[in-house]
Formats: structure tokens, C-alpha cells, sequence
């Protein structure tokens, strides 16, 4: 009985190790590190934060815990966040900004979760006893509801100084961070001058197994590591993950290029069927498209699944297909016959 071959478009984060990647995992020196003596970890946090021109690092299990750290560490109770609405802070971290550090959220409605300078201007509060100080401006590059959409640095700037002339803190939630980079071609320590904080996903594009880390100052992740105890994120021989994400840095960066180009052939080919009423552009790696109104993208959803497709319903009449490592040339012509089908 044959199987069928699974195309896992869902997420980038549904990549397996290569064998290359596991043989690094296998081969990892490993110790305690919540102890600080993890050697493969202390060298993937010293790695992480000099790419980036950051004094320190701290590695954690997830991007959202990365980003909920941030959090913590840069506001005080009763304060304000200002981020989009598009967020992944916002959206998709089970309320952990109430939750964790008991703040306020502020959103900017803009095109594809992209704002400018005017906007934050425009959502900071006064000083006023009635409303939360707003104390936090984050930013999420790539935008993930955005269809992968990006910053320049020059529009990073321009904003971060907006915030930081009226004394917010900055926090970076890169957790496609290199996905964007590949695309303009800048360098990462430009974007390190312009935050606080910066959380990066290992686990998506890059193609490790699990793990983030977040990059600061040595006196934010002093902080970070009290606030990684609370949350439960403290590893011990961890070293076998920080492997992966070193083989990752070193080896599937450059080849993030391969994916933008899969999902831009994607976006050119959706973009002609009848059934698609529009499609946001494939900035990255991400492809978002509409459903006309007389199809239930739950359904649409199903009937991929039984063609052998993943993808995700991703909210009114959305569906949003990610290319990753282990989606391949043979794998993007098979969904293309398969979209012209329905």
C-alpha cells in the first residue's frame, strides 16, 4: 500500500535536522546550564550576541519566551506597549503580556503590520494619572501576519529614534530576524544599535529543532536569567540544542534566498486561479492569499490536506503556506498542480 507524501506548508518550523545537523547535536560538549557550564551553549549566546553587536545573550525554548522576558525586563507594572496589531506578542502569546508582566497594550493599525515614525508618535500616551505610561515600542521584523513583510534599516532607525526621543525602551522580535536580512542584504549589528532587546528563532528558517535566544546588554540578561528561572525555561544539558542552532548559523543563512524565491514562484501562480480573490505579496518566505467569499478556507484547508497539502486557515477567508529547508523544487511544482485542482 503506498503512502502518500505529506507537503508540510504550515510553518517553517515543521523542518526536521539534516543529518549534517544531528551529527553536530551528537558530537555537541555538553554540561549544566543552569549552572553556566553548558560550553556549547555559552558558545552559541557569545556567537548570537557578537553577530549582532549586543554585549550578551540568554538561550531559551521558545521565541515566546524570549519575547515575554523582554517584556518583563523592560516595563514595570501598569505601563504600555506600543506594537501592532498584527503582532506575534499580541496575537499569538496566550495573553502572556497581561499574564506576565502586567501591562497594558497599545495597538497601531497599519498595512501589513508595518508602521512609521507618525505612528508611534501618534499612539504614545500623555502624562496623564487616567492612562498607562507608555514605556515600551516593539517591533516585529519580519511581520509574520504580513506575509513576511520587512523593515529596512533605514525605516528602523527613523522609528526607534522617534521612540527612544521620548524615552521608550525598544525590543526587537526577530524571530524571522534573518529572513529579513537575506532580503535587503544589511547587516545584523545595524540592527542591534537600534534595541534594547532582540529575540532570534533558531527553530524557523534556520532550521533547528528548537530554541531562540534573546540579545541585550549584560545587565538586561542578568535579568533575563532571574526571569527565565520563573518561567520555567532553565535547561540543563542544553547543549545538544545550542548545537543545532550553531550548524544552523553557520549553514542555513545564506540559503534562505532559496525559500523567498519558492514563495514569490507560488505568489505568481496563486495569483492566476479563479478561487483567489488576493494575495499579499511574498516579501519572504511567506505566502498569504483570500479565499473568494463562497469558499470556507476550513474546508479549503481539508480538501488540501487530502491532496497531500498542509497549510493553514489564518483567519476570514485567509490561507498561508510558509516555505522552509525541507520544501524543495519537485514539493513546490506538486502543490502548484495540485492549487490548479480545486
Amino acid at each position: 500500500m503506498l503512502t502518500m507524501k505529506i507537503i508540510d506548508l504550515r510553518s517553517d518550523t515543521v523542518t526536521k535536522p539534516t543529518p549534517s545537523m544531528l551529527e553536530a547535536m551528537f558530537q555537541a560538549e555538553v554540561g549544566d546550564d543552569v549552572y553556566g557550564e553548558d560550553p556549547t551553549v555559552n558558545a552559541l549566546e557569545s556567537k548570537i550576541a557578537h553577530i549582532f553587536g549586543k554585549e550578551a545573550a540568554i538561550f531559551c525554548p521558545s521565541g515566546t519566551m524570549t519575547n515575554q522576558i523582554a517584556i518583563r525586563i523592560l516595563t514595570q507594572p501598569q505601563e504600555e506597549v506600543i506594537c501592532d496589531r498584527m503582532a506575534h506578542i499580541y496575537n499569538y502569546e496566550s495573553g502572556g503580556i497581561a499574564a506576565n508582566s502586567h501591562i497594558s497594550v497599545r495597538l497601531i493599525h497599519s498595512p501589513h503590520g508595518k508602521f512609521t515614525p507618525q505612528d508611534v508618535l501618534d499612539n504614545i500616551n500623555p502624562d496623564d494619572i487616567h492612562f498607562p505610561p507608555s514605556s515600551l515600542l516593539a517591533l516585529e521584523n519580519t511581520v509574520n501576519k504580513g506575509g513576511g513583510c520587512y523593515y529596512n534599516i533605514s525605516e528602523i532607525q527613523s522609528i526607534t529614534q522617534v521612540g527612544r526621543e521620548k524615552g521608550l525602551k525598544t525590543h526587537l522580535d526577530g524571530a524571522r530576524i534573518f529572513n529579513a536580512l537575506v532580503a535587503t542584504g544589511e547587516s545584523p549589528s545595524s540592527h542591534g544599535e537600534c534595541f534594547d532587546t532582540i529575540s532570534v528563532c533558531f527553530s524557523k528558517g534556520l532550521g533547528a529543532p528548537v530554541g531562540s535566544a534573546l540579545l541585550g546588554t549584560r545587565e538586561l540578561i542578568k535579568k533575563a536569567k532571574r526571569v527565565r528561572k520563573v518561567f520555567g525555561g532553565g535547561m540543563r544539558q542544553a547543549g545538544y540544542l545550542a548545537a543545532a542552532a550553531l550548524y544552523a548559523i553557520d549553514n542555513h543563512i545564506s540559503r534562505l534566498s532559496e525559500d523567498h524565491q519558492r514563495a514569490k514562484i507560488l505568489e505568481t501562480e496563486v495569483s492566476k486561479l479563479s478561487y483567489i480573490s488576493d494575495v499579499i505579496p511574498a516579501y519572504t518566505n511567506i505566502l498569504i492569499f483570500n479565499l473568494k467569499n463562497n469558499i470556507n478556507p476550513i474546508d479549503f484547508s481539508a480538501w488540501l490536506k487530502s491532496k497531500g497539502v498542509l497549510a493553514n486557515a489564518f483567519g476570514k477567508q485567509s490561507i498561508r503556506m510558509v516555505t522552509h529547508l525541507d520544501f524543495t523544487d519537485d514539493m513546490l511544482e506538486n502543490v502548484i498542480q495540485i492549487l490548479k485542482q480545486f
